[in-house]
């Protein structure tokens, strides 16, 4: 199938055909026609499917007639609603690269940096707003932004934004918007808190799954080392230097445990970067645009600032820290093997972490291959570290001999 076959016009046509896309993914043949028909629908798809295309173009298409509102005249028509500031830029950009023979007007809104400069460009009017939760719902509060004309409603990544703690600014972002509008809701996973926000707040939707719920990506090939936690870092770099070339990723859970690797690696003398949540806008933007222009080879990252990171060719990816929401693992190792090429996902397990392997290859449905060949291989038998607090020597309620002798006596 060709772009030509799903209805678009020759201005959006044109764009797509500049931007070097030969054909549709299999998410935008299922999608693109249902959005246009006004339906509500739910996409199960993996990162790097090209989901954003998928509803991009259709609102874009929805959108070309009433393109020539003068600027104060421009009302908020489309809204997407993302969970990271990274995710909302890279479909700020997808936005304006297939809007380009339009008049369309797209911008975005996120927290973390400056509030003004996105309210300026709100007051002039625009058509389309990509925004995360929490500065939309800010912008709202002081009456910059007006939901009250949108026509079409996009809650993308809707798994993430949920686990992020979100339900509740979405239900207020959704009902701040009119009864009668299009809902698009598109998440990688559908676990339950999904299906539930998908139940209250789409009508009679569409549900189009584009490979089987939570499969783990099908280009990559996946390896499991069982390791002591102590010793992941020295498996680690027997690995780079061995074996793992070309871009990496590394997840890491914490954002300390991001900052604690990155300068090890740096020590070892390896170009990395790193993204977390602490670090402000410009830096991780800053560093993300070395990794893609790769002045690095390796970029590690917290799962959060990692969402919605849009890298081609990436070669493989570490699980330095395996995942305790097994969805993430999906949406981890789904970064690397894109676009037909192949791909690898190493993940290191300590003791303490074997229960999450095990919820993983449930939700995958597919036992990750055990590499029992390498220098640092973990005792069957070890048992998950556990971390006492050390208490007092004395016993409860007894004073020591010292503050007996000090105690001033009333009688």
């Amino acid at each position: 199938m060709q772009f030509s076959d799903l209805q678009l016009n020759k201005p959006i046509l044109k764009a797509i055909t500049e931007s070097n896309y030969q054909n549709p993914t299999q998410v935008q043949v299922k999608t693109i026609p249902l959005v246009l028909e006004k339906r509500d629908i739910i996409v199960s798809a993996q990162t790097g499917t090209g989901k954003t295309a998928a509803f991009a173009l259709p609102i874009l298409q929805q959108l070309f007639d009433k393109q020539d509102a003068s600027k104060k005249g421009k009302k908020i028509r489309a809204l997407v609603v993302c969970p990271t500031r990274e995710l909302a830029l890279q479909i700020n950009n997808n936005f304006k690269t297939y809007g380009k023979y339009t008049n369309l007007r797209t911008t975005v809104v996120y927290g973390g940096a400056s509030i003004d400069p996105q309210k300026e460009i709100l007051r002039k009017g625009v058509d389309i707003l990509i925004a995360t939760p929490g500065r939309l719902l800010d912008l709202h509060k002081q009456d910059v932004v007006n939901l009250g004309f949108v026509e079409t409603l996009v809650l993308d990544e809707a798994d993430m934004m949920l686990d992020m703690g979100f339900i509740d600014d979405i239900k207020k972002i959704e009902r701040l918007c009119p009864v009668n509008k299009q809902t698009l809701l598109f998440s990688a996973t559908i676990p339950f808190k999904v299906r539930q926000l998908a139940e209250s707040s789409l009508n009679n939707p569409v549900k189009v799954e584009v490979s089987p719920t939570s499969s783990a990506a099908k280009n990559v090939d996946q390896a499991l080392y069982y390791v002591p936690k102590p010793n992941k870092i020295e498996l680690c770099l027997h690995l780079l230097r061995n074996e793992i070339k070309g871009t990496i990723l590394i997840f890491r859970r914490t954002k300390y445990g991001v900052d604690k690797l990155e300068k090890t690696l740096l020590k070892n003398n390896y170009y990395c970067v790193s993204i977390h949540g602490d670090k402000t806008q410009v830096t991780r933007e800053e560093s993300l645009q070395k990794f893609k222009n790769k002045e690095v080879d390796i970029l590690i990252a917290t799962d959060v600032a990692a969402r919605g990171i849009d890298i081609s060719n990436l070669d493989a990816v570490i699980n330095f820290d395996i995942p305790n929401i097994p969805e993430s693992y999906v949406h981890r190792i789904g970064r690397t093997g894109r676009a037909g090429e192949l791909g690898k996902a190493y993940s290191f397990c300590s003791a303490d972490e074997k229960t999450y392997i095990a919820t993983i290859q449930k939700l995958i449905n597919t036992e990750i291959f055990v590499i029992e060949d390498h220098p640092y291989p973990l005792d069957p038998k070890a048992k998950p570290e556990v971390h006492k607090k050390k208490g007092s020597k004395y016993k409860k309620g007894r004073k020591s001999e010292s503050s007996k002798k000090k105690k001033k006596r009333w009688y």
